[in-house]
């Protein structure tokens, strides 16, 4: 199990959730932040710092949002590791 980056990410791509993982799972696409479900410890640091609420555990995914599971997964061996705050895109 790991978490997983939703729906209020998109669009806005805030990074404090990159800097608190001690595991550098996360991956930066063009609109926004996806985990590395294979990298994961589940450790929840992530989860707390976001300010839009975007990361659940996998297990709480609400429905509206269970696509963004596999799009994690697929996402986070296409584009580039992140592991420093950036600038957000809103």
């Amino acid at each position: 199990m790991s978490y997983v980056v939703t729906a209020p990410c998109f669009g806005c791509k805030y990074t404090d959730c990159v800097i608190v993982c001690p595991c550098e799972c996360f991956h930066e696409g063009e609109q926004m932040l996806y985990i590395d479900p294979d990298q994961c410890i589940d450790c929840d640091a992530c989860r707390i710092e976001c300010p839009v609420e975007a990361i659940f555990h996998e297990d709480e995914v609400p429905e509206k949002w269970r696509e963004f599971i596999a799009l994690n997964r697929e996402m986070s061996v296409k584009t580039p590791s992140i592991t420093e705050k950036q600038t957000p895109l809103v």
